[in-house]
C-alpha cells in the first residue's frame, strides 16, 4: 500500500475516543523523527509568551482531542468557540466556549447527533454554523446550528446519495446569506461533494467530485474577495495526491481545477485556504515535498503554484495537517503536527517564503497541533491540540502572545453603502465610539456590548479599512472592507 493511501484513510472509520487511523499512521511517523538542532527561544518576537490555558480533560464530561478540521472562531461575546469529537457528558464530543482567560463551558453531542470534527464558523445571525461526521437521520451526518446560549438545531441529515456523507469541515456564510460546505464522501462517485444549505435547512449539491478534479475535501472553503468559493482536497487531481479549487456558489456552479499536486511539490492538504492581503491564496500540505514531510504553498487565483517551504523533519516540524492563518503584522502562522522536539511546532512564514519555527510544543503544553490558529481581536493567537496536556494528553487549549495590538474584524467583508456591517473588537462604549470607513464616517453606529457593535456603511464610503475609535484608543480593521454597488 503507498504511503498516501494510508493517509488517505476513509475518515468515517474514526474509533468513539476520536483517534482517527491517519493520526496512528501520523504518531508513527513523527516518533521516527529526531531534532537537529535548537532553534532560538521566542525566535518570532522578543515579546512572545506561550503557555496552555485549558487541559481537556481536567473536568469531567469535558470535550477531547480537538482535530481537524476543528475551526476556531470568535463569538460577539468576545470568547472562543469551537468544538471536539470526543468527551463530553455523552462520550459523542462536544462544542465548547472558552473565554481568552481560560474559562471553558462544553455543549454536549449525543450519538444520534453525530461527531463534530468540524469546529464552528460565526454566522452574521451570530449563531455558529457546524457539522457532524455521522449522526442525523441516515447516519450519514449533518449540517447544525448552534445558538450562544447552547441550543442545538440539525438543519439537514446527509442520506450518503448525491448530496453526500461524512463531512468533517464546517460551513461558511456566503454574500447572500447562504451557507457552503463540503463533504469528505458520498455523491456519485463516492469522492465527496460541495453544497449550498439555506439557514432554513434546504441543500443543493453544487459538485460531485470525480478523481480527475479532486477527491475527500476535509478543509473549510474559503470565499474569496471576487465572490467565488476556494478549497482543498485531501486526494485525487491528476496524480491523486490532492488537488485546489474553485467554483462559482451561483448559476451553473461552475467548478474550475486549479492546481493537482504530485507528492514532489506536496500532497494530501487538509486544511483550507487562506487569502493573504496580496489577493492569493495560501496553505499547507501534509505529505510531500522534498523530505515528504510536507510544504507550505502558495497559489494565485488563476492557479500558478509555488512551493514556499518543504519540512526537513526535524526541528522545523513535520505534517503540517491545519491550515495557516495570516496575523496584522502581515505573516502567516501556523502548527506542524510532528517534528520539533517530538511534539510538534508553532511556526510563521513570510510571503515570501522565510520560515521561523516560534515554539516547540512539549507534551505538557500541547501535542499534535491539527487546528489552524486563529488571531483574537486581542492580538493574541490561539490554537489547540489533539494531545498533550498535564495529565490526561487528550489535547490542550494554547496561546501565544507576540505582542501584536488589537484590532477588529468585520462580517461581512463586503457590502454597499446602506448596508450593516458587524465589528467584533473590544472596549466599545455606547455615545463614546466611532467608526470610519476609509475615512468617511459612519452616522449610525450601535453598540451591543463592549466586544460587538454595528456601523451602517455611509455615502462616500470607498474600499479601505475600517477604523473605530474608542476612550482607550483607535482600532483598525485587520482586513479591507470592499465596497461594491
Amino acid at each position: 500500500m503507498r504511503r498516501d493511501q494510508m493517509l488517505n484513510i476513509e475518515l468515517r472509520g474514526v474509533l468513539k475516543s476520536a483517534v482517527a487511523k491517519l493520526w496512528i499512521v501520523v504518531v508513527a511517523l513523527a516518533a521516527t523523527l529526531a531534532p537537529t538542532w535548537v532553534h532560538a527561544q521566542d525566535a518570532c518576537s522578543s515579546h512572545a509568551v506561550f503557555n496552555s490555558i485549558y487541559d481537556f480533560g481536567d473536568a469531567t464530561g469535558d470535550p477531547l482531542n480537538p482535530g481537524f478540521a476543528g475551526a476556531i472562531s470568535q463569538g460577539r461575546d468576545g470568547n472562543l468557540w469551537s468544538t471536539a469529537p470526543a468527551g463530553g457528558t455523552m462520550g459523542a464530543g462536544a462544542a465548547f466556549r472558552l473565554t481568552p482567560k481560560g474559562k471553558l463551558t462544553a455543549f454536549d453531542f449525543s450519538s444520534t447527533d453525530g461527531q463534530p470534527h468540524s469546529g464552528l464558523t460565526l454566522g452574521t445571525d451570530g449563531n455558529f454554523y457546524g457539522t457532524t461526521s455521522d449522526g442525523g437521520k441516515y447516519n450519514e451526518g449533518t449540517v447544525f446550528r448552534l445558538t450562544p446560549k447552547g441550543s442545538l438545531t440539525i438543519l439537514y441529515s446527509f442520506t450518503g446519495g448525491n448530496d453526500g456523507k461524512a463531512p468533517y469541515a464546517p460551513p461558511i456564510e456566503g454574500t447572500n446569506g447562504d451557507f457552503y460546505g463540503t463533504t469528505n464522501q458520498g455523491g456519485a462517485n463516492n469522492l465527496g461533494t460541495i453544497y449550498q444549505i439555506t439557514p432554513a435547512g434546504k441543500l443543493t449539491t453544487m459538485y460531485q467530485f470525480v478523481s480527475g478534479e479532486g477527491a475527500n475535501p476535509v478543509g473549510a472553503l474559503l470565499l474569496g474577495t471576487d465572490g467565488d468559493l476556494y478549497g482543498t482536497t485531501v486526494s485525487g487531481g491528476a496524480s491523486n495526491w490532492g488537488a485546489v479549487f474553485k467554483i462559482v456558489p451561483s448559476g451553473n456552479f461552475v467548478f474550475t481545477l486549479l492546481f493537482s499536486f504530485n507528492f514532489s511539490d506536496g500532497g494530501n492538504p487538509y486544511g483550507g485556504l487562506v487569502q493573504g492581503s496580496d489577493g492569493n491564496f495560501y496553505g499547507t500540505a501534509n505529505r510531500g515535498g522534498a523530505s515528504d514531510r510536507g510544504v507550505v504553498f502558495t497559489v494565485t487565483p488563476k492557479g500558478s503554484f509555488t512551493e514556499l517551504y518543504a519540512f526537513s523533519g526535524g526541528s522545523d516540524g513535520a505534517y503540517p495537517s491545519a491550515g495557516l492563518v495570516q496575523a496584522t503584522d502581515g505573516n502567516l502562522y501556523g502548527v506542524a503536527y510532528g517534528g520539533g522536539t517530538g511534539y510538534g511546532t508553532i511556526f510563521r512564514i513570510t510571503v515570501k517564503g522565510k520560515f521561523t519555527v516560534c515554539e516547540d510544543f512539549n507534551s505538557t503544553k500541547g501535542s499534535g497541533g491539527q487546528v489552524a490558529l486563529i488571531e483574537h481581536t486581542n492580538g493574541t493567537l490561539y490554537g489547540d491540540t489533539t494531545q498533550g496536556g498535564d495529565i490526561h494528553n487528550t489535547g490542550v487549549f494554547f496561546y501565544l502572545k507576540l505582542g501584536f495590538k488589537p484590532f477588529v474584524t468585520l462580517l461581512p467583508t463586503s457590502g454597499k453603502v446602506g448596508s450593516t456591517v458587524e465589528i467584533l473588537g473590544q472596549g466599545f462604549v455606547t455615545g463614546k465610539t466611532a467608526v470610519s470607513f476609509n475615512g468617511a464616517k459612519a452616522t449610525t453606529v450601535t453598540v451591543v456590548s463592549p466586544t460587538y457593535m454595528t456601523a451602517v456603511v455611509p455615502t462616500g464610503a470607498t474600499t479601505g479599512f475600517v477604523t473605530v475609535t474608542t476612550p482607550k484608543g483607535t482600532l483598525q480593521s485587520n482586513k479591507k472592507f470592499r465596497v461594491h454597488k
